[in-house]
C-alpha cells in the first residue's frame, strides 16, 4: 500500500511554533521597550538647594547652592536675572550625557556661583533671579524634568558709607590694635585689612558701630596697607585707609641645653601620644619641636578662629605672681653636647611659682581648647569674644571642661611641666584672631584704658 504523508497537518504546527515565537520576540521586545521608557522617560525632578539667602544684588555676590538628581542625572544649570523686558544671562552649565540606560549626568553638585548683576547691565530696583536645573530624562518633550526657583531681588549699587571714628595710631610687631568705625546700613562682610590679612569686625553697644582688632606677627614687617573693609548685602564693597605708624621691635636671644637626662626623662612622655616617632632622642625630640609644632599652631589657630561676637571680657588681665622666666618672641637656639641643632621663637611669657601652683583665668572667658597639645603639654584657652584669646600651657592638672564659661580669677588648672618643659612654670600666652601677641600690653591698665576702654567709652 501507498503511504499518505499529512502535510497539512506539519504546516499547522509549523506555523503555530512561529506565531508563538514571533509572540514571545513582541512581548521581550514590549517588556524592553517598557523598561526602556521607564528608565529614559522618568519624571522625578532634579533637587535645588540655595544654601544662602539673596535679598540684594549689585556687586559680586555668592551664591553657594546645591543641585542633585539621583535618577538620570544633571544636565544643566541655568541662571537668568529679568528686570522689566531685559534679560541677562549669569549662568550656563551644561553637562555631556555619558550613557543612555543607567545615569547619564553627575548626581549631585556643589558649587558657588560668584553673581555680577551690574556686570549684566541691570538697574537699580526691583528684579527677579531665575534658577532652572534640568536633567537628562526624555520627559517634557525630550527637554528632561525641570526645577526652577524664582526670587525677587533688588538691584542696589551704591557701597555702604564707612567713616572710622577711631584707629589705632601705632603698631609693631607682636603688638595689637583696633579700629571703631560706623557702616550706613546693615553689612556682610566687614573688618580690618593689613596688607591682605583679614580680622573681622564685631558690633559694639552702640547702633551701626562695629569694632575690629587686629594684630602684627611677632616677625612681621611694615604693613604697605591698612584699611577697613565693608560689603552690604548686595556685595558692593567700600574701603577706607587709615594711617599706621610702624615701630620696629628689638630682637632678643635665648639658649635651651638639652642634656642626655633631659631627653630620657621628656621623649617617653612625647612617645604616648605621637608613636609615629622614631629615631634616636634627639630626633624624635626634633620631630616634636619642629613637625608636632606645626601641628599644634593650626590647632590653636581653628580653635581661635571660633570667637564669640561679643566681649566676654572687662579691664587688664591678670599675671599669675611670679618670676618672669622666657619672654615673648625670645629668638631660641637649641644646643646639644654644644652645637645647635635648632631654633625656634618662644610665643608667650613663661612664669615660675611653687609647684603645682593654682592657676587662674587671667579674664572672663569661655572655654574652647582642654586638652593635651604637644609642645604645650596641657594645655586651656579661653576665648575672650570678638578674637580675644589667652592661652595657659606645660599644666600639671586641668580643672575645667570646654565650653564652661569662667570668670576672671576663677581657677581652672594647676602648673606643671607636661609638653616642652624642664621644669614647673607656667607659659602664657595672648592671641588676636590666632596670632600670638605680647601679653605685657593686656597686662597694663594703663594700655588698656588708653587703647581700648576710654575710646570705647567716648564713642
Amino acid at each position: 500500500m501507498a503511504k499518505h504523508i499529512r502535510i497539512g497537518s506539519s504546516s499547522r504546527r509549523s506555523g503555530n511554533f512561529f506565531k508563538i515565537f514571533f509572540l514571545a520576540l513582541a512581548a521581550v521586545a514590549a517588556v524592553a521597550f517598557a523598561i526602556a521608557v521607564f528608565i529614559l522617560f522618568e519624571f522625578e525632578k532634579p533637587v535645588l538647594v540655595l544654601e544662602k539667602e539673596i535679598r540684594f544684588l549689585g556687586g559680586k555676590v555668592e551664591l553657594p547652592l546645591r543641585v542633585s538628581d539621583q535618577k538620570s542625572g544633571i544636565r544643566s544649570i541655568t541662571i537668568t536675572l529679568s528686570q522689566g523686558t531685559k534679560t541677562a544671562k549669569l549662568l550656563e552649565n551644561t553637562y555631556p550625557r555619558q550613557s543612555w540606560f543607567k545615569t547619564a549626568g553627575p548626581t549631585s553638585i556643589k558649587e558657588k556661583v560668584i553673581i555680577d548683576a551690574q556686570k549684566a547691565g541691570i538697574k537699580e530696583g526691583d528684579a527677579e533671579l531665575m534658577i532652572a536645573v534640568r536633567d537628562f530624562s526624555l520627559n517634557g518633550l525630550f527637554q528632561g524634568n525641570e526645577t526652577v526657583q524664582r526670587i525677587r531681588v533688588t538691584m542696589d549699587t551704591k557701597p555702604p558709607k564707612v567713616t572710622i571714628s577711631h584707629a589705632q595710631r601705632y603698631i609693631h610687631p607682636g603688638g595689637s590694635g583696633f579700629v571703631i568705625y560706623t557702616i550706613s546700613e546693615k553689612p556682610g562682610r566687614h573688618g580690618v585689612m593689613i596688607d591682605t590679612t583679614f580680622f573681622p569686625g564685631f558690633p559694639t553697644d552702640k547702633d551701626n558701630t562695629y569694632i575690629a582688632y587686629f594684630a602684627l606677627p611677632w616677625d612681621a614687617k611694615e604693613p604697605g596697607s591698612t584699611k577697613v573693609f565693608a560689603e552690604d548685602e548686595a556685595g558692593n564693597e567700600a574701603i577706607v585707609p587709615f594711617p599706621c605708624s610702624f615701630k620696629k621691635a628689638e630682637e632678643k636671644r635665648d639658649s635651651v641645653n638639652l642634656s642626655e637626662n633631659f631627653l630620657q626623662q621628656k621623649i617617653p612622655e612625647f612617645e604616648q601620644h605621637y608613636p609615629e616617632m622614631h629615631g634616636t632622642l634627639l630626633e624624635k625630640y626634633l620631630y616634636v619641636n619642629n613637625e608636632i609644632r606645626q601641628s599644634n599652631a593650626q590647632t590653636i589657630a581653628k580653635a581661635c578662629a571660633a570667637t564669640d561676637p561679643k566681649q566676654l571680657w572687662s579691664d587688664r588681665f591678670f599675671r599669675m605672681p611670679g618670676a618672669g622666666r622666657a619672654g615673648y618672641a625670645d629668638q631660641r637656639s637649641y644646643l646639644y653636647n654644644g652645637k645647635v641643632v635648632d631654633n625656634q621663637t618662644h610665643l608667650g611669657v613663661d612664669i615660675a611659682s611653687t609647684e603645682r601652683v593654682g592657676i587662674k583665668a587671667a579674664n572672663r572667658g569661655k572655654v574652647v581648647l582642654a586638652e593635651y597639645l604637644g609642645i604645650y603639654g596641657n594645655m586651656i584657652i579661653l576665648d575672650h569674644g570678638q578674637g580675644i584669646s589667652s592661652l595657659y600651657a606645660h599644666l600639671s592638672s586641668i580643672d575645667t571642661t570646654v565650653g564652661t564659661l569662667v570668670e576672671k580669677d576663677q581657677l581652672i588648672a594647676h602648673s606643671g611641666a607636661t609638653g616642652m618643659a624642664a621644669g614647673d612654670h607656667l607659659h602664657f600666652s595672648m592671641l588676636v584672631h590666632g596670632i600670638f601677641v605680647t601679653p605685657t600690653e593686656w597686662w597694663d591698665q594703663h594700655w588698656i584704658d588708653v587703647n581700648i576702654k576710654n575710646v570705647l567709652n567716648e564713642k
